[in-house]
Protein backbone atom coordinates (compact mmCIF):
# COMPACT_ATOMS: atom_id res chain seq x y z
CA UNK A 1 0.00 0.00 0.00
CA UNK A 2 1.19 3.51 -0.76
CA UNK A 3 2.32 5.51 2.27
CA UNK A 4 4.38 8.63 2.72
CA UNK A 5 2.92 12.06 2.93
CA UNK A 6 -0.52 10.93 1.79
CA UNK A 7 -3.01 11.08 4.69
CA UNK A 8 -4.65 7.73 5.32
CA UNK A 9 -7.83 6.91 7.18
CA UNK A 10 -7.34 4.12 9.69
CA UNK A 11 -10.93 3.32 10.43
CA UNK A 12 -12.83 4.19 7.27
CA UNK A 13 -16.36 2.87 7.73
CA UNK A 14 -17.67 1.60 4.41
CA UNK A 15 -21.32 2.59 4.44
CA UNK A 16 -23.75 3.65 1.74
CA UNK A 17 -22.68 7.18 0.97
CA UNK A 18 -26.00 8.69 -0.04
CA UNK A 19 -26.36 10.22 3.43
CA UNK A 20 -22.75 11.32 3.82
CA UNK A 21 -22.13 14.33 1.61
CA UNK A 22 -24.16 15.90 -1.12
CA UNK A 23 -21.22 18.02 -2.15
CA UNK A 24 -18.31 19.90 -0.65
CA UNK A 25 -19.00 22.34 2.23
CA UNK A 26 -20.85 25.43 0.98
CA UNK A 27 -18.98 28.64 0.39
CA UNK A 28 -19.11 31.33 3.06
CA UNK A 29 -21.96 33.75 2.71
CA UNK A 30 -21.10 36.97 0.95
CA UNK A 31 -22.57 39.51 -1.36
CA UNK A 32 -23.02 36.94 -4.13
CA UNK A 33 -26.60 35.69 -4.31
CA UNK A 34 -27.39 32.00 -4.48
CA UNK A 35 -28.42 32.32 -8.12
CA UNK A 36 -24.96 33.62 -9.07
CA UNK A 37 -22.90 31.13 -7.10
CA UNK A 38 -20.94 28.70 -9.28
CA UNK A 39 -22.24 25.12 -9.19
CA UNK A 40 -20.77 22.89 -6.53
CA UNK A 41 -18.36 20.14 -7.41
CA UNK A 42 -20.83 17.28 -7.76
CA UNK A 43 -23.19 19.46 -9.77
CA UNK A 44 -20.30 20.18 -12.12
CA UNK A 45 -19.63 16.43 -12.37
CA UNK A 46 -23.25 15.69 -13.21
CA UNK A 47 -23.34 18.46 -15.83
CA UNK A 48 -20.14 17.19 -17.46
CA UNK A 49 -21.54 13.65 -17.57
CA UNK A 50 -24.85 14.73 -19.09
CA UNK A 51 -23.19 16.88 -21.74
CA UNK A 52 -21.39 13.72 -22.90
CA UNK A 53 -24.63 11.69 -22.87
CA UNK A 54 -23.47 9.12 -20.33
CA UNK A 55 -26.17 6.89 -18.88
CA UNK A 56 -27.88 7.63 -15.58
CA UNK A 57 -26.27 4.50 -14.10
CA UNK A 58 -22.80 5.74 -15.04
CA UNK A 59 -23.62 9.11 -13.54
CA UNK A 60 -24.71 7.56 -10.26
CA UNK A 61 -21.64 5.31 -10.09
CA UNK A 62 -19.17 8.12 -10.83
CA UNK A 63 -20.73 10.47 -8.28
CA UNK A 64 -20.59 7.79 -5.59
CA UNK A 65 -16.92 7.03 -6.25
CA UNK A 66 -16.03 10.71 -6.14
CA UNK A 67 -17.83 11.05 -2.81
CA UNK A 68 -15.93 8.09 -1.40
CA UNK A 69 -12.66 9.51 -2.66
CA UNK A 70 -13.34 12.86 -0.96
CA UNK A 71 -14.32 11.20 2.30
CA UNK A 72 -11.26 8.94 2.20
CA UNK A 73 -9.08 12.03 2.18
CA UNK A 74 -10.99 13.70 5.02
CA UNK A 75 -13.18 15.92 2.82
CA UNK A 76 -10.30 17.70 1.14
CA UNK A 77 -11.16 19.26 -2.21
CA UNK A 78 -9.91 17.07 -5.11
CA UNK A 79 -8.17 20.08 -6.70
CA UNK A 80 -5.80 20.07 -3.69
CA UNK A 81 -4.96 16.39 -4.23
CA UNK A 82 -2.76 14.74 -6.84
CA UNK A 83 -1.91 11.41 -8.44
CA UNK A 84 -0.44 10.06 -5.19
CA UNK A 85 -3.76 10.56 -3.43
CA UNK A 86 -5.63 8.82 -6.26
CA UNK A 87 -3.15 5.93 -6.09
CA UNK A 88 -3.56 5.68 -2.33
CA UNK A 89 -7.34 5.44 -2.65
CA UNK A 90 -7.16 2.82 -5.40
CA UNK A 91 -4.64 0.79 -3.42
CA UNK A 92 -6.90 0.96 -0.38
CA UNK A 93 -9.72 -0.53 -2.45
CA UNK A 94 -7.52 -3.42 -3.56
CA UNK A 95 -5.68 -4.13 -0.28
CA UNK A 96 -8.21 -3.34 2.44
CA UNK A 97 -11.56 -3.60 0.69
CA UNK A 98 -10.41 -6.43 -1.61
CA UNK A 99 -12.64 -5.24 -4.45
CA UNK A 100 -12.71 -6.91 -7.84
CA UNK A 101 -10.51 -5.56 -10.63
CA UNK A 102 -13.56 -4.27 -12.51
CA UNK A 103 -14.71 -2.34 -9.44
CA UNK A 104 -11.31 -0.75 -8.96
CA UNK A 105 -11.20 0.12 -12.65
CA UNK A 106 -14.59 1.82 -12.40
CA UNK A 107 -13.33 3.94 -9.50
CA UNK A 108 -10.26 4.89 -11.54
CA UNK A 109 -12.43 5.90 -14.52
CA UNK A 110 -14.57 8.08 -12.25
CA UNK A 111 -11.55 9.90 -10.83
CA UNK A 112 -9.88 10.34 -14.22
CA UNK A 113 -13.16 11.83 -15.49
CA UNK A 114 -13.27 14.18 -12.50
CA UNK A 115 -9.77 15.54 -13.03
CA UNK A 116 -9.86 15.61 -16.82
CA UNK A 117 -13.29 17.09 -17.49
CA UNK A 118 -14.24 18.95 -14.31
CA UNK A 119 -11.10 20.09 -12.46
CA UNK A 120 -9.07 20.12 -15.70
CA UNK A 121 -5.91 19.01 -13.97
CA UNK A 122 -3.30 16.68 -15.43
CA UNK A 123 -2.55 13.93 -12.93
CA UNK A 124 0.42 12.59 -14.86
CA UNK A 125 1.39 8.97 -14.26
CA UNK A 126 -0.06 6.85 -11.50
CA UNK A 127 2.85 5.14 -9.78
CA UNK A 128 2.81 2.45 -7.12
CA UNK A 129 -0.84 1.49 -7.41
CA UNK A 130 -1.68 -1.93 -6.01
CA UNK A 131 -4.04 -3.31 -8.65
CA UNK A 132 -6.76 -5.77 -7.77
CA UNK A 133 -6.18 -9.22 -9.22
CA UNK A 134 -8.17 -10.12 -12.29
CA UNK A 135 -9.64 -13.57 -11.94
CA UNK A 136 -10.66 -15.44 -15.03
CA UNK A 137 -14.17 -16.64 -14.30
CA UNK A 138 -16.14 -19.01 -16.47
CA UNK A 139 -19.74 -17.94 -17.04
CA UNK A 140 -22.54 -19.85 -15.35
CA UNK A 141 -24.67 -21.64 -17.94
CA UNK A 142 -28.02 -23.42 -17.83
CA UNK A 143 -28.55 -26.74 -19.55
CA UNK A 144 -31.48 -26.83 -21.98
CA UNK A 145 -33.53 -28.75 -19.41
CA UNK A 146 -32.77 -26.11 -16.79
CA UNK A 147 -33.88 -23.34 -19.17
CA UNK A 148 -37.19 -25.20 -19.58
CA UNK A 149 -37.60 -25.45 -15.81
CA UNK A 150 -36.82 -21.78 -15.24
CA UNK A 151 -39.26 -20.68 -17.94
CA UNK A 152 -41.94 -22.95 -16.48
CA UNK A 153 -41.72 -20.98 -13.23
CA UNK A 154 -42.19 -17.61 -14.92
CA UNK A 155 -45.30 -15.97 -16.33
CA UNK A 156 -46.46 -12.68 -17.80
CA UNK A 157 -43.92 -9.96 -18.55
CA UNK A 158 -41.02 -11.67 -16.67
CA UNK A 159 -41.56 -14.78 -18.81
CA UNK A 160 -41.56 -12.78 -22.04
CA UNK A 161 -38.46 -10.81 -21.10
CA UNK A 162 -36.60 -13.95 -19.97
CA UNK A 163 -37.58 -15.61 -23.25
CA UNK A 164 -36.07 -12.68 -25.20
CA UNK A 165 -32.86 -12.74 -23.16
CA UNK A 166 -32.42 -16.46 -23.87
CA UNK A 167 -33.91 -16.48 -27.37
CA UNK A 168 -32.08 -13.40 -28.69
CA UNK A 169 -29.05 -13.17 -26.41
CA UNK A 170 -30.03 -9.82 -24.90
CA UNK A 171 -28.50 -8.24 -21.85
CA UNK A 172 -31.02 -7.31 -19.17
CA UNK A 173 -30.89 -3.55 -19.82
CA UNK A 174 -31.04 -4.10 -23.58
CA UNK A 175 -34.27 -6.00 -23.04
CA UNK A 176 -35.66 -3.45 -20.59
CA UNK A 177 -34.99 -0.53 -22.98
CA UNK A 178 -36.56 -2.04 -26.09
CA UNK A 179 -38.81 0.30 -28.07
CA UNK A 180 -41.71 -0.69 -30.30
CA UNK A 181 -39.72 0.34 -33.41
CA UNK A 182 -36.95 -2.12 -32.46
CA UNK A 183 -39.15 -5.13 -33.19
CA UNK A 184 -39.08 -6.13 -36.86
CA UNK A 185 -41.68 -8.90 -37.08
CA UNK A 186 -41.60 -9.12 -40.87
CA UNK A 187 -37.89 -9.95 -41.03
CA UNK A 188 -37.86 -11.75 -37.68
CA UNK A 189 -35.13 -9.58 -36.30
CA UNK A 190 -34.60 -7.40 -33.26
CA UNK A 191 -32.57 -4.18 -33.24
CA UNK A 192 -30.51 -3.38 -30.15
CA UNK A 193 -29.81 0.34 -30.02
CA UNK A 194 -27.12 1.98 -27.90
CA UNK A 195 -26.01 -1.30 -26.35
CA UNK A 196 -22.87 -1.82 -24.32
CA UNK A 197 -20.18 0.54 -25.57
CA UNK A 198 -22.81 2.66 -27.33
CA UNK A 199 -23.05 0.17 -30.22
CA UNK A 200 -26.11 -0.87 -32.24
CA UNK A 201 -26.58 -4.40 -33.51
CA UNK A 202 -29.16 -6.72 -35.04
CA UNK A 203 -30.05 -10.08 -33.55
CA UNK A 204 -32.68 -12.72 -34.16
CA UNK A 205 -36.32 -12.59 -33.11
CA UNK A 206 -37.49 -16.12 -32.20
CA UNK A 207 -40.47 -17.27 -34.26
CA UNK A 208 -42.25 -18.64 -31.19
CA UNK A 209 -42.14 -15.22 -29.50
CA UNK A 210 -43.78 -13.26 -32.32
CA UNK A 211 -47.39 -13.99 -31.28
CA UNK A 212 -46.78 -13.46 -27.53
CA UNK A 213 -45.06 -10.16 -28.32
CA UNK A 214 -47.89 -8.99 -30.55
CA UNK A 215 -50.44 -9.91 -27.88
CA UNK A 216 -48.38 -8.07 -25.29
CA UNK A 217 -48.12 -4.95 -27.49
CA UNK A 218 -51.89 -4.91 -27.87
CA UNK A 219 -52.20 -4.35 -24.14
CA UNK A 220 -49.38 -1.81 -24.15
CA UNK A 221 -51.07 0.09 -26.97
CA UNK A 222 -54.31 0.19 -24.98
CA UNK A 223 -52.54 1.88 -22.06
CA UNK A 224 -50.71 4.15 -24.51
CA UNK A 225 -54.04 5.36 -25.91
CA UNK A 226 -55.26 6.07 -22.39
CA UNK A 227 -52.13 8.12 -21.68
CA UNK A 228 -52.68 10.06 -24.92
CA UNK A 229 -56.25 10.88 -23.95
CA UNK A 230 -55.18 11.90 -20.45
CA UNK A 231 -52.40 14.12 -21.85
CA UNK A 232 -49.65 12.29 -19.98
CA UNK A 233 -47.91 10.47 -22.83
CA UNK A 234 -44.31 11.66 -22.62
CA UNK A 235 -41.72 8.92 -23.11
CA UNK A 236 -38.00 9.61 -22.57
CA UNK A 237 -36.01 10.25 -25.75
CA UNK A 238 -32.23 9.80 -25.85
CA UNK A 239 -29.74 12.59 -26.54
CA UNK A 240 -31.16 15.58 -28.45
CA UNK A 241 -34.06 13.79 -30.18
CA UNK A 242 -36.61 15.56 -27.99
CA UNK A 243 -35.48 18.92 -29.40
CA UNK A 244 -35.08 17.69 -32.96
CA UNK A 245 -38.50 15.98 -33.04
CA UNK A 246 -40.74 17.84 -30.54
CA UNK A 247 -43.69 15.44 -30.94
CA UNK A 248 -41.71 12.18 -31.04
CA UNK A 249 -42.29 11.54 -27.33
CA UNK A 250 -45.95 10.83 -28.18
CA UNK A 251 -45.25 8.53 -31.15
CA UNK A 252 -46.14 4.86 -30.78
CA UNK A 253 -42.85 3.75 -32.33
CA UNK A 254 -40.87 5.36 -29.48
CA UNK A 255 -42.84 3.76 -26.66
CA UNK A 256 -41.18 1.13 -24.50
CA UNK A 257 -42.09 -2.49 -25.21
CA UNK A 258 -42.11 -3.11 -21.46
CA UNK A 259 -43.42 0.09 -19.84
CA UNK A 260 -43.80 0.58 -16.13
CA UNK A 261 -47.26 0.23 -14.63
CA UNK A 262 -46.83 3.58 -12.86
CA UNK A 263 -45.77 7.07 -13.83
CA UNK A 264 -42.52 8.32 -12.31
CA UNK A 265 -40.42 11.48 -12.10
CA UNK A 266 -37.39 11.63 -14.37
CA UNK A 267 -34.39 12.19 -12.02
CA UNK A 268 -32.66 14.47 -14.53
CA UNK A 269 -35.42 16.59 -16.03
CA UNK A 270 -37.99 16.36 -13.23
CA UNK A 271 -40.70 15.52 -15.80
CA UNK A 272 -43.37 12.99 -14.92
CA UNK A 273 -43.52 10.22 -17.51
CA UNK A 274 -44.02 6.49 -17.99
CA UNK A 275 -40.59 4.89 -17.99
CA UNK A 276 -39.68 1.27 -18.69
CA UNK A 277 -40.16 -1.51 -16.16
CA UNK A 278 -37.50 -1.57 -13.43
CA UNK A 279 -34.69 -4.07 -13.90
CA UNK A 280 -34.84 -5.15 -10.25
CA UNK A 281 -38.34 -6.59 -10.63
CA UNK A 282 -37.17 -8.82 -13.50
CA UNK A 283 -34.00 -9.86 -11.69
CA UNK A 284 -36.05 -10.78 -8.63
CA UNK A 285 -38.55 -12.79 -10.69
CA UNK A 286 -35.77 -14.79 -12.40
CA UNK A 287 -33.97 -15.51 -9.12
CA UNK A 288 -37.24 -16.75 -7.66
CA UNK A 289 -37.84 -18.94 -10.72
CA UNK A 290 -34.35 -20.46 -10.45
CA UNK A 291 -34.99 -21.28 -6.80
CA UNK A 292 -38.39 -22.85 -7.51
CA UNK A 293 -36.85 -24.89 -10.34
CA UNK A 294 -34.50 -26.40 -7.73
CA UNK A 295 -31.42 -25.27 -9.66
CA UNK A 296 -28.41 -24.85 -7.40
CA UNK A 297 -26.31 -22.48 -9.46
CA UNK A 298 -25.18 -18.91 -8.94
CA UNK A 299 -27.53 -17.83 -11.71
CA UNK A 300 -29.02 -14.50 -12.72
CA UNK A 301 -30.78 -12.92 -15.68
CA UNK A 302 -27.40 -12.76 -17.46
CA UNK A 303 -27.14 -16.56 -17.25
CA UNK A 304 -29.84 -16.71 -19.94
CA UNK A 305 -27.58 -14.75 -22.32
CA UNK A 306 -24.64 -17.04 -21.50
CA UNK A 307 -26.86 -20.05 -22.20
CA UNK A 308 -27.94 -18.56 -25.55
CA UNK A 309 -24.32 -18.35 -26.71
CA UNK A 310 -23.30 -21.76 -25.37
CA UNK A 311 -26.24 -23.58 -26.91
CA UNK A 312 -25.59 -21.95 -30.31
CA UNK A 313 -22.00 -23.22 -30.18
CA UNK A 314 -23.30 -26.67 -29.25
CA UNK A 315 -25.53 -26.51 -32.34
CA UNK A 316 -22.47 -25.90 -34.51
CA UNK A 317 -22.90 -22.23 -35.39
CA UNK A 318 -19.84 -20.21 -36.35
CA UNK A 319 -18.12 -18.31 -33.53
CA UNK A 320 -18.00 -15.13 -35.62
CA UNK A 321 -21.75 -15.24 -36.18
CA UNK A 322 -22.34 -15.64 -32.45
CA UNK A 323 -19.95 -12.75 -31.79
CA UNK A 324 -22.10 -10.49 -33.99
CA UNK A 325 -25.32 -11.63 -32.33
CA UNK A 326 -23.91 -10.95 -28.86
CA UNK A 327 -22.31 -7.64 -29.83
CA UNK A 328 -18.84 -8.57 -28.58
CA UNK A 329 -16.03 -6.30 -29.73
CA UNK A 330 -13.40 -9.05 -29.54
CA UNK A 331 -13.95 -12.65 -30.62
CA UNK A 332 -11.88 -13.78 -27.64
CA UNK A 333 -14.74 -12.69 -25.42
CA UNK A 334 -17.06 -15.01 -27.32
CA UNK A 335 -14.59 -17.89 -27.28
CA UNK A 336 -14.92 -18.23 -23.52
CA UNK A 337 -18.19 -20.09 -24.14
CA UNK A 338 -16.27 -22.93 -25.77
CA UNK A 339 -14.88 -23.71 -22.31
CA UNK A 340 -18.29 -24.40 -20.78
CA UNK A 341 -19.64 -26.82 -23.37
CA UNK A 342 -20.79 -30.19 -22.14
CA UNK A 343 -18.25 -31.92 -24.36
CA UNK A 344 -15.39 -29.54 -23.66
CA UNK A 345 -13.96 -26.75 -25.82
CA UNK A 346 -12.61 -29.10 -28.54
CA UNK A 347 -15.15 -31.89 -28.29
CA UNK A 348 -12.95 -34.19 -26.19
CA UNK A 349 -14.65 -37.05 -24.38
CA UNK A 350 -13.34 -38.47 -21.12
CA UNK A 351 -11.66 -41.90 -21.39
CA UNK A 352 -13.72 -42.95 -18.40
CA UNK A 353 -16.87 -42.74 -20.53
CA UNK A 354 -15.42 -45.46 -22.81
CA UNK A 355 -14.84 -48.04 -20.10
Amino acid sequence: MITGSVPMVRHLRWKPVAHLIHSLPPRKAGRMTHQHQPPRLLEQVRNAIRVRHYSIRTEEAYVQWIKRYIYFHEKRHPKDLNAKHVAAFLSYLAVKRKVAASTQNQALCALVFLYRHVIQKDLGKFEGIVFAKRRRKLPEVFSRDEVDRVMANLSGIPWLMAALMYGAGLRLMECVRLRVADLDFGNRRLIVRDGKGGKDRVTMLPQQLIKPLKDHLTGVNRRYRQDIEAGRCNVYLPHALARKYPQAHKAWAWQYVFPSSKLSIDPRSGIERRHHVHRYSIQRAIRTAVSRADIHKHASSHTLRHSFATHLIEDGYDIRTIQELLGHKDVRTTQIYTHVLNTGGIGVSSPFDKL
